[in-house]
């Protein structure tokens, strides 16, 4: 098997986790990094920035709805141009401290909820998207694979990161399982590692009814403050290398996800 995926986590989200997400690291091909919205300060995105550059990973931004009180995990009732601004203005934040350590930013995911509302619903992840790729458009755009943001993406011309998830569930409309209901979170390492084999190798995972879905990704996600995320990553990148599976930074990926399984 000669097939290629990338492996990332959302990092700098807790300062008192900074080691976890460094040794996290290790495993994963790529980082997202709180850049102010939801979490992160120009003293943890300096710390996360310098080990991604250190361990020669992928480094992007993840903007947030402006809600560090709720973590990012509440849709706010905010005007479009305001909720843009605040994007922008946090990818430079991020940007700036990258310019400063000598890092080049690779892409752009969203966080949370903000990630969630632009997978389903198009004019927003068309204005959203527009306003980041005019603004960064060298940077690539991560988001839920089969989605708005896809959509959004391939209508302006920015090059878009299928995104699955090794540690959430998924319901039939390959949309994930809301954090409130069950299912929502994939516990064990073997569920895990499990998932993400079969997403790699273009195989079924099965939905919380039973059912079995097809999700097309170019990057899988695991996150960091999952319980046991790193020895997690560490199975994963395991098992993936004794199918001959690489893991690879975004940058080194076919566009298609379809091209990975060929």
């Amino acid at each position: 098997m000669n097939r290629s995926i990338d492996l990332n986590a959302d990092l700098g989200e807790q300062p008192e986790e900074q080691a976890r997400d460094i040794a996290l690291m290790r495993s994963i091909s790529s980082c997202n990094i709180a850049c102010g919205g939801h979490a992160g300060d120009g003293a943890s995105m300096t710390v996360m920035l310098r080990a991604a550059k250190a361990a020669r990973i992928a480094a992007g931004a993840h903007p947030s709805y402006p809600d560090r009180l709720g973590f990012g995990r509440v849709s706010l009732d905010m005007p479009l141009p305001g909720l843009i601004e605040s994007l922008l203005e946090q990818v430079r934040a991020l940007e700036m401290v990258a310019a400063r350590e000598g890092v080049t930013l690779a892409h752009i995911k969203p966080h949370g909820m903000l990630y969630n509302d632009l997978a389903d619903r198009p004019d927003m992840a068309l204005a959203v998207t527009e306003a980041l790729h005019s603004a960064f458009p060298r940077l690539a755009l991560v988001g839920l694979a089969h989605s708005a943001s896809e959509d959004a993406a391939r209508d302006v011309g920015a090059r878009f990161i299928a995104e699955g998830f090794v540690d959430r569930g998924y319901t039939p409309a390959r949309r994930l399982v809301p954090r409130s209901q069950p299912g929502a979170l994939i516990a064990s390492d073997a569920d895990r590692a499990a998932q993400a084999i079969a997403i790699a190798t273009g195989e079924p995972i099965t939905a919380n009814d039973g059912s079995l879905i097809h999700v097309m990704a170019q990057s899988l996600c695991i996150h960091s403050d999952s319980p046991g995320a790193e020895q997690t990553a560490l199975r994963i990148a395991d098992e993936m290398a004794v199918l001959g599976i690489k893991i690879k930074a975004p940058g080194e990926l076919p566009d298609d996800p379809a091209d990975l399984l060929r």
